[in-house]
């Protein structure tokens, strides 16, 4: 097993010789440093004293990563787990267990910059969006429902504007790689007196690792802000997403061993995934407008009105899949400010969030991928809305203090059209919650900050568990909620090249949803007790060598992330087994990323990255894990220079260069123990970007 840790030292080691013998550095010589500026929490401020475990990914860090997935970007955050059980296949979790999501991102919040991208049905289409279209992300761990509604994961943000570049530019690239990897992409931004309009269209296709697995996506992603008086903005955002990707389905242990390329096999029983097409096609389309109006320097009110439709086909192994779900809603708040003065800085923000999703679902049988005869058709019309307040105040400049609380509404209204023909909705409302947080920071000097805070999270089930792949509606299926306590500090220089963060947290979860299997493959949900998670989580950025002109190393950047998972189930019965004191399905108890980027002169640079994961419990006996994997990635790439204007970049990548059989994305408690769903083996890529 590599060793992280040692990994680390030779590093700084290594840097600390070439720092020692390079010239002294003016400071006229260094590239300028861009602050790590959180917006997540209703306005823009500075990472060191948010009183939150928040996590950003600037557009320098999402560039750097493979730009067809999210997975690799997302997995260098302390805390997030995301896995791709088969290209175009997402689940994400923070802080948590994947038992709810056999594909698709649940118990997480997700917004398109001030536009919900997570429906009131609680599902996010994250694989609909394309990561190179995203200019930032921020991920604000642990459940936040104060300010963001039901969830007990966590909060991820996706900006698709990029603060710092308000010029007018085109861009293009092209990449291509392993297995059939081709990526198009193409940015055109058109910045005028008071306006900024941004336009990025892709395509990619990948025809996969195994059997079954080819993937296609278009995407057009839209952008405009317009700067209409003073501070006043109107922003509008839109989406279109074409995604369809086959599905390869689970092997068992001797089919993972013998070869892990083969898509799911038939059995005396069932066909196997090639026989039944089995795959997923999703059309979204989402757009919204955003109004931020200041009446004066200490009141002003965000406004955002969105909607969105999704098309949705799932060609199983059992059955047809068809979805029609179409979202409506608005959020807004007013944020009332206090004059600054050097012993208080306050503000108190109040608002609303309302959503529905109107979701028409049928099933059919499957005859080798074409819709047999009908099974069931249901409606299910689902709204989430909730009131929330926030008091912020800083005090003599280094104790920072928020109370937020919000009170959450959920409920879902359901007939069946076919074979009962009802006429009338039956409705299921959930008891109002509140959920409140409680934060402080206390900055002791610049550069190093204390912090805590207590948190209530809940999160109501989502559609696809109300209605599960059995067809049964289950009214009887309660929210989860818990407690979650943290503490942590932030430490940094004075420029901003060094940034160590680190926190401890305890969050007790009750009445957890769980995914549980019938022996016909289909799925339903239960509330299975509790869960205790214990977690440590630990960052660092840190340029060990600046940014500069004139050194042969033109700047080395260390970055590290680690996470230590203590999840245990608390009291977990189901029929005669007692779960109680096993570890948390699907959780590796430590996680290693670390990575360091190299500059050389003539624009050459190297990224090298290394990943370390424990190994996973695949059921919830603790019977069955999945293998320690080490994954180790590179990138080189060459930046000549080709005008004032134009900048073009030629780059090179390998991903799995140890060559590791892993899985990513196991079937977790799956029927017939066919757990594994096999990534690529060491594979490569390369391809060019123009700017201009």
């Amino acid at each position: 097993m590599l060793k992280p840790t040692i990994l680390t030292i030779a590093t700084i080691a290594i840097a600390a010789m070439v720092s020692a013998q390079q010239k002294p550095q003016l400071k006229n010589d260094t590239t300028r440093l861009q602050p790590v500026i959180v917006k997540g929490y209703l306005g823009e401020q500075p990472v060191i004293n948010v009183p939150a475990s928040v996590s950003v990914l600037g557009a320098a860090q999402l560039r750097i990563q493979p730009d067809q997935s999210f997975v690799n970007a997302l997995n260098t955050v302390p805390g997030v787990r995301t896995e791709e059980r088969s290209p175009g296949s997402y689940r994400l979790s923070l802080r948590g267990s994947l038992l709810r999501s056999p594909f698709g991102v649940r118990d997480v919040k997700i917004y398109f910059d001030d536009i919900p991208l997570t429906d009131a049905g609680g599902n996010s289409y994250l694989n609909a969006i394309d990561i190179a279209a995203i200019q930032k992300v921020e991920i604000l761990k642990g459940p936040d429902g104060s300010l963001f509604g039901a969830n007990s994961g966590g909060v991820v943000i996706l900006s698709p504007l990029n603060r710092y570049n308000d010029s007018t530019f085109i861009s293009a690239g092209l990449s291509g790689g392993s297995y059939g990897l081709f990526h198009e992409k193409t940015n055109a931004q058109l910045k005028t007196a008071g306006n900024t309009f941004n336009i990025n269209q892709s395509y990619q296709t990948y025809h996969g690792y195994r059997q079954n697995s080819d993937t296609h996506r278009n995407y057009l992603q839209l952008a405009d802000s317009w700067n209409y008086s003073g501070k006043n903005t109107l922003k509008a955002l839109g989406i279109f997403s074409d995604l369809a990707y086959q599905t390869p389905g689970g092997l068992n242990l001797a089919q993972y061993n013998t070869n892990p390329q083969l898509a799911r096999q038939p059995t005396a029983t069932l066909p196997g995934a090639i026989q039944q097409h089995i795959g997923i096609t999703t059309k979204m389309y989402l757009g919204g407008l955003t109004n931020e109006y200041h009446f004066n320097n200490n009141i002003r009110n965000v406004l955002a009105v969105f909607g969105n439709r999704v098309d949705f086909a799932n060609p199983f192994i059992t059955n047809y899949e068809q979805r029609s779900e179409n979202t409506y809603g608005f959020r807004t708040y007013f944020e009332f400010a206090g004059n600054k003065n050097t012993n208080l800085d306050w503000k108190i923000d109040l608002g609303i969030e309302w959503q529905q999703t109107n979701s028409h679902i049928a099933n059919y049988g499957n005859r080798q991928g074409v819709k047999d005869t009908t099974q069931t058709i249901d409606d299910i019309h689902t709204n989430q809305h909730f009131v929330f307040a926030r008091y912020a105040a800083d005090i003599y400049k280094h104790l920072h203090m928020e109370a937020a609380v919000s009170l959450n509404n959920y409920g879902y209204d359901f007939k069946n059209i076919y074979p009962l023909a009802q006429n009338d909705f039956t409705n299921r409302n959930f008891s109002a919650q509140l959920m409140p947080r409680l934060a402080l920071s206390y900055q002791f000097i610049n550069a190093l900050a204390w912090r805590a805070s207590m948190s209530r999270g809940y999160s109501s089930p989502t559609t696809a568990e109300v209605r599960p792949t059995d067809n049964i509606v289950n009214t009887n299926l309660q929210a989860q909620y818990g407690w979650n306590y943290e503490t942590g500090f932030r430490l940094r220089n004075s420029d901003e090249t060094l940034l160590l963060d680190a926190s401890v947290y305890y969050y007790r979860l009750d009445n957890a949803i769980v995914r549980r299997l019938n022996a016909d493959e289909t799925e339903h949900y239960i509330n299975a007790g509790g869960t205790n998670q214990l977690g440590t989580e630990a960052s660092l950025y840190y340029w060990v060598i600046r940014p500069n002109r004139y050194s042969f190393i033109r700047g080395l950047q260390l970055n590290e992330s680690f996470t230590y998972s203590h999840f245990r189930f608390r009291d977990y019965i189901v029929t005669n087994a007692n779960y109680s004191g096993n570890r948390l399905t699907g959780i590796p108890k430590n996680v290693f990323v670390t990575s360091v980027q190299i500059r050389f002169p003539e624009n050459m640079a190297l990224f090298v990255q290394h990943n370390f994961t424990s190994r996973i419990p695949l059921n919830d006996a603790s019977t069955v894990y999945a293998n320690r994997y080490n994954l180790l990635q590179a990138r080189l790439s060459y930046q000549p220079l080709i005008g004032r204007k134009a900048r073009l970049e030629l780059f090179a990548a390998a991903d799995n260069l140890l060559n590791e059989k892993y899985s990513l994305g196991n079937d977790l408690n799956a029927v017939g123990n066919r757990y594994y769903n096999a990534a690529p083996l060491r594979n490569y890529s390369a391809g060019m970007n123009f700017r201009y």
